[in-house]
């Protein structure tokens, strides 16, 4: 196998509402942690309260900021969820659905 498998549960990675510069910048983003590659700031930071192995990856569109919440497996990397955020915290909902 050459890299992790990707799975996306509750969400679609697409234009729109994501922009296409945005939409392509969280593909290459993804296709470097299925390689192996571990993210860190600005692109991603750790999200103890929802898991363990998970993570926010960040993505800035044009005039909206993308999160994507995501776990790394030993096999895969699986995105739990999307959303536009809005404030400094993650809404609550998003961190019960993942």
């Amino acid at each position: 196998m050459n890299g992790r498998v990707l799975m996306v549960l509750r969400c679609e990675i697409r234009t729109p509402p994501m922009s296409e510069a945005a939409r392509r910048e969280a593909g290459l983003l993804l296709r470097r942690l299925q390689r192996g590659e571990l993210l860190a700031l600005p692109h991603s930071r750790p999200m103890p309260d929802i898991g363990p192995r998970c993570h926010e990856l960040r993505v800035n569109d044009q005039n909206k900021t993308w999160r994507l919440i995501y776990r790394i497996d030993v096999d895969a990397i699986v995105v739990a969820d999307l959303f536009e955020k809005k404030t400094r915290r993650t809404p609550r909902q998003v961190i019960a659905n993942c």
